[in-house]
């Protein structure tokens, strides 16, 4: 049986109410109470008018108030939208603009980088934060959300399959996509996750972003099959360890990069992480040379697995290192060429996927889709092959996104970033493999005749319109950026230009 968010919350109450579903910090939280502070919110919000279908952004790093926040949307039908806390104001505006959301519940020191938006976009009485800080005169403490119900029942009639959460993905167009999830997918994710070995007899860490896809859907998981996790703000190596260490957690996710530091810093600074039984790791290439080593550092394997923000339930890892994963008993998956025939085996095709968790497409307004999978088959853009024994094997994105740390990140968006500039004439940007972060970001400019500027001035310029994440580590200035016979970018030419700067070197 298939739990949707919300019965399995209610599940978890009801059976096991005084168990510990998290801990944050020195507050532990029980199921009874999660499923209370839900509830409560829920009514708060409903009495404030928000209603099926209505967006509420979430904007916070992880903590107790952000999962409180999420099972509220989805009592009431309200779809809730992370934003993703790296985002500055030039990229959460117009994602604002285009939501008009019904309400914003977000960290004061994240309030700052949306404070100027339209009130007609965002009304000053929609504007709510938690703990000190927001002093614009605008926003209000989220514990007023918790006034007065007069009594109200907690909703209890949302749709399955109508829109829960909108989740920020890169597309090749610049804009953010919002990749639409449902109660129905969501649960058929995380009920996925047995698959990959999660059950009640684990202790987790939660240190991924859970306005993430992998941070979502795992916290969904974990509710679900009652495994309590530590829920940690951020991602720190040294923090992981220490937590790990103190509540003999069993239960690892997370991105390469991230395990990499972990390598890192346990081989500087040994903790006792012997209660790991279960690391895996997503969302980009591993580096096969950390899954070799991982077990003699942390006494378990490193497994990989493939997963992407609009479905994570065909896979399952597979015992061995390297880029390879087992398809699930029952999923459907499909290796095709680009007339979308079937590839025979061996060879490589893009991977389509269809099932219960899969995304019903992107969010283009209220009630309108865009991109809805063909016949239920979503068409991942990566490209594998599957050998002899069944198991899929990774070759390469099909797309041209730079993914740094799991992340995916738009050239195009970079490009417009750097053109921006009143010097650049036009930019090129790429992703150049890195054994830690998967890929960095390199950006090229061509300038305006008989402009004047330096790298480092542009770079300034461009930190104040991205995340930091998606700013280029090496800006070069050339004299024409390469094209081919189609007048597209040669991305290829540049990174072979990337390559003789670094020889030069």
């Amino acid at each position: 049986m298939t739990f949707t968010p919300i019965a399995a919350l209610r599940h978890s109450a009801e059976t096991q109410p005084d168990s510990v579903a998290f801990v944050s910090g020195e507050d532990t939280w029980t199921y009874q109470r999660l499923a209370q502070e839900a509830g409560d919110l829920a009514l708060g919000i409903a009495a404030r008018g928000v209603r099926p279908g209505d967006r509420v952004v979430l904007h916070m790093v992880n903590r107790p108030e952000m999962v409180v926040a999420y099972y509220a949307c989805f009592l009431v039908g309200a779809i809730a939208v992370p934003f993703r806390t790296a985002f500055k104001a030039a990229e959460l505006i117009p994602l604002l603009e285009r939501l008009r959301p019904a309400l914003y519940i977000g960290d004061a020191d994240l309030y700052a980088r949306i404070a100027a938006v339209d009130r007609a976009v965002l009304a000053s009485d929609r504007r709510f934060v938690i703990g000190a800080g927001a002093d614009d005169g605008r926003a209000q403490p989220w514990t007023v959300l918790f006034g007065d119900t007069n009594g109200a029942p907690v909703p209890d009639t949302v749709d399955a399959h109508a829109p829960a959460v909108l989740i920020t993905t890169s597309g090749t167009t610049g804009q953010p996509k919002l990749v639409i999830h449902t109660p129905s997918t969501l649960g058929a994710g995380a009920e996925s996750l047995a698959n990959w070995g999660l059950d009640g007899s684990h202790v987790a860490v939660m240190a991924t972003a859970m306005g993430h896809a992998s941070g979502l859907f795992t916290f969904l998981g974990y509710v679900r099959f009652g495994v309590p996790f530590i829920l940690l703000d951020r991602f720190d190596p040294d923090v992981v360890l220490d937590v790990v260490e103190r509540h003999r957690c069993t239960w690892l996710l997370a991105m390469p990069y991230m395990f990499g530091l972990l390598f890192e810093r346990q081989k500087v600074q040994p903790r006792n992480v012997a209660s790991l039984r279960s690391c895996i790791t997503g969302g980009d290439v591993c580096p096969q040379q950390l899954q070799d080593q991982f077990p003699a550092v942390f006494g378990c394997p490193l497994h990989s697995i493939w997963a992407a923000t609009e479905t994570i339930a065909a896979m399952a890892y597979r015992p061995v290192s390297g880029p390879a994963c087992r398809i699930v008993k029952g999923a459907q998956v499909r290796l095709v060429d680009d007339r979308g025939l079937p590839v025979r085996r061996g060879e490589i095709g893009e991977l389509l996927v269809r099932g219960p968790d899969v995304s019903i497409g992107y969010w283009a307004g209220p009630g309108a889709v865009e991109g809805a999978p063909r016949h239920g088959w979503y068409q991942t853009g990566d490209l594998m092959r599957q050998d002899e024994a069944g198991d899929l094997w990774f070759v390469s994105r099909k797309k041209e996104l730079i993914i740094r740390g799991g992340t995916n990140i738009s050239p195009v968006e970079i490009e417009e970033a750097l053109a921006a500039h009143p010097a650049v004439r036009t930019a090129a940007a790429v992703g150049v493999a890195d054994a830690v972060l998967g890929q960095r970001v390199a950006g090229f400019v061509q300038l305006e005749p008989g402009a004047r500027t330096t790298s480092r001035e542009i770079l300034a310029d461009v930190t104040a319109r991205l995340a930091d994440y998606k700013v280029p580590e090496w800006l070069e200035i050339v004299e024409e950026i390469p094209r081919n016979n189609l007048g597209k970018i040669d991305r290829r030419s540049l990174l072979m230009m990337i390559e003789q700067l670094k020889g030069a070197a």
